[in-house]
């Protein structure tokens, strides 16, 4: 009888923090982030300037964007970067998914931002992967026209409804996305067809339930050998290693040529990247596997240390960064650029409700970030990880060999 009372009081507590913290996350949070008119702004190694190569007007420009990259540079079109963020796939917490097998949990609100974050990252090196970095989501700047009346009311209603349901044990019913414009249907047989479903099957890999290759359920399984539980709160380095055995165990044929290596002490063995990128037996292919390169650091000892930041500039400089796993201590965030001394990240810090994206034409727009949050490097936890995409041996030779030019050079210019 004690037991089976303990057991009701765990249930109950764990009811009460899922409905705070979806009542915590769960706001809209409009705050607009205002970037320079006169620095160049980062993301993904693309290079954007507000300013035409003409102006020279100096006002600064509320909610805008942009980044740095000798090789593609954009002068003077803020839709083109905002189109280029927004179609960066975003994955927040969510509720109201199948429960986690072992726990009582149906959200990973408060605790699970990095195991986000670190699904952010791999999602984009698997764009990269079978998209490339030029490609952009056709329909990235229509989701600027949500109403934010709507979207504040429709939360309210929401989260009030899933507190109730929470202390009653009742299941909240589905509110239909009724303020999402419909998914654009295009023939498959062309290009932008084909990009689309490969788009919606990328997300698919992270869709909150325990079929999903890459979604929570299953990296919480593989969280299991390195002592993590649903509920608790993830490093970036232990999610670097999750990452690394959810791609290991993926069986999707799609998934069959690429792997992830994650770096010891902070240090990449090229001839364990190599081995790791060669001809599998099962395989078919007569290509080498391209590989994801995670890489946990720390940046200082108890505070991130400012000698690091233009290390860090450069890394996000890098056509083939995927970006960065970081943020302040217990809150993680996705870092994507910089403008000046402030990192550009996606923040995972919002609840959103389940999306079954078995579904055909499920809804995307939840998917995708409408707005960047910047933060001053100062405040970033020196614990953090970095990752890089390499089609190919060839593009890991040549990546190694950029990445230890820089490293020297910058050795020389501190001494």
């Amino acid at each position: 009888m004690e037991a089976s009372g303990s057991d009701e009081v765990d249930k109950l507590k764990t009811k009460f923090m899922s409905a705070w913290n979806n009542m915590k996350y769960s706001w809209v949070l409009k705050t607009k982030t205002y970037f320079s008119r006169n620095s160049p702004v980062l993301l993904l190694g693309k290079c954007y300037h507000f300013k035409s190569e003409e102006e020279n007007d100096p006002a600064p420009v509320g909610s805008g964007w942009a980044g740095e990259n000798e090789h593609v540079v954009i002068y003077g079109n803020v839709e083109e970067f905002r189109r280029d963020f927004i179609s960066r796939i975003w994955l927040t917490y969510r509720e109201e998914f199948p429960q986690i097998e072992g726990s009582a949990l149906t959200t990973d609100c408060g605790w699970g931002c990095t195991l986000r974050t670190g699904q952010m990252l791999l999602a984009q090196g698997l764009i990269l992967h079978f998209l490339g970095r030029a490609w952009t989501w056709p329909d990235a700047l229509d989701i600027e026209n949500s109403d934010s009346a709507s979207w504040t009311s429709h939360t309210v209603k929401k989260l009030t409804a899933s507190f109730e349901a929470s202390l009653t044990g009742e299941r909240t019913p589905k509110v239909p996305p009724s303020i999402l414009k419909e998914p654009r249907r295009t023939g498959s047989e062309d290009e932008e067809g084909r990009n689309e479903l490969c788009h919606r099957k990328i997300i698919s890999w992270f869709g909150d339930s325990p079929l999903a290759c890459f979604g929570l359920h299953q990296l919480i399984e593989y969280g299991k050998k390195s002592g993590k539980t649903a509920g608790d709160w993830y490093g970036p380095a232990v999610v670097a290693h999750i990452l690394r055995k959810a791609v290991e165990e993926a069986r999707h044929p799609d998934l069959q040529g690429i792997t992830i290596y994650v770096a010891q002490d902070c240090t990449v063995y090229k001839a364990d990247v190599i081995d790791k990128q060669g001809i599998s037996a099962g395989l078919e292919t007569t290509e080498d596997k391209a590989i994801i390169l995670l890489v946990p650091v720390r940046l200082g000892g108890e505070r991130t240390n400012m000698d690091y930041l233009d290390f860090v500039k450069g890394i996000l400089s890098l056509e083939y960064c995927v970006g960065i796993i970081g943020g302040k201590p217990k809150q993680s965030y996705y870092f994507a650029g910089f403008q000046d001394d402030s990192l550009i990240y996606m923040d995972p810090h919002y609840c959103q409700s389940f999306v079954d994206v078995s579904i055909k034409d499920f809804p995307l727009e939840s998917f995708h970030c409408p707005s960047p949050k910047k933060m001053s490097f100062r405040k970033m936890d020196p614990s953090c990880t970095v990752g890089f995409y390499c089609r190919n041996a060839q593009d890991f030779e040549r990546a190694s060999e950029e990445l230890t030019q820089d490293l020297i050079k910058r050795g020389e210019t501190e001494e």
